[in-house]
């Protein structure tokens, strides 16, 4: 039987190389080792919620629903590769936020425009025969919106941490900056806009084939290894969890309360395996003291 601290070794590895990529260390140098003004401190909380185990069920939930917009699905479904290289896409979006929560001022501004510009290149039509384009202000806040709700509500039911009402209001504000320099407008800044701004989308979702391919494809196909899969698996239902119940009708997924209650169970268990293997025996998570050799 291995010993705790070679498990937790191997999983944190295994981790970091599905989500930060074969250049993990590099790009950790970049953006927690290098000097440097930045946007926030440990003492924000963005800087806490978007490091906990709890993103993970929580970038599930976001994925999900984001899926749900005609517009940003087709987006993805016309010009992204994901299926091809799930890790990839998940190595870029978790790049983007890390970077633009961590890194130094410069570092944020080059990632931005560098997004801005890739969004800039994409458009075309949805399956209602909408135009759409990736940089359109509106829906990019949809984006925004569900990815933002998504993370906090991971937190408030499983992180590491607890948020006071005035906490929870300013994570929102804070997450808006990376929004707004991506082009969005309109953006949340307390938790009863971003409750509302939720709310007042849906009348724009829908449920199409591409968003219950996205669904099909994270459950059932996600190419991992076999030790790898029941981890994954917890990670996958706890996002259905935090799902609203209207998202999880909507995307024909199981609505029932014994369901649910399960798959939450699950989420919470993926949380605390995820803090575990990438936080370390003091509490502080691991970061590059000095650029890579």
């Amino acid at each position: 039987m291995p010993r705790p601290d070679l498990l937790r070794s191997h999983v944190s590895a295994f981790l970091r190389s599905k989500v930060a990529g074969p250049d993990a260390a590099e790009r950790a140098w970049r953006i927690w080792g290098a000097e440097g003004e930045r946007r926030f401190s440990a003492e924000d909380p963005i800087w806490r919620v978007n490091q906990d185990g709890a993103m993970y069920p929580g970038g599930v939930c976001a994925l999900f629903l984001q899926s749900l917009h005609p517009g940003p699905m087709a987006a993805v479904a016309q010009h992204d590769n994901y299926q091809s290289d799930p890790w990839g896409r998940l190595q870029r979006i978790s790049h983007h936020i890390a970077v633009t929560t961590y890194a130094p001022l410069p570092e944020v501004e080059a990632q931005l425009a560098l997004v801005r510009a890739v969004h800039r290149s994409v458009a075309g039509t949805d399956d209602f025969g909408n135009a759409y384009r990736a940089d359109d202000p509106d829906l990019l806040r949809w984006v925004h919106v569900a990815e933002t709700w998504s993370f906090l509500t991971a937190y408030r039911r499983w992180g590491g941490g607890t948020l006071t009402p005035v906490e929870a209001d300013l994570y929102v504000a804070q997450s808006a900056q990376a929004g707004e320099g991506l082009g969005a407008t309109g953006l949340p800044h307390t938790v009863a806009e971003l409750d509302a701004q939720l709310e007042a989308f849906r009348p724009e979702l829908a449920c199409t084939r591409d968003a219950l391919e996205v669904v099909d494809f994270l459950t059932h196909r996600a190419p991992l290894p076999l030790v790898a899969r029941p981890g994954y698996r917890m990670v996958i239902a706890g996002g259905k969890a935090l799902l609203p119940a209207w998202a999880r009708e909507m995307l024909q997924l199981p609505t029932g309360t014994a369901t649910v209650r399960r798959q939450a169970g699950l989420g919470a268990v993926a949380t605390k395996v995820v803090d575990w293997a990438l936080v370390g025996p003091d509490g502080e998570h691991d970061r590059p003291m000095q650029p890579p050799a």
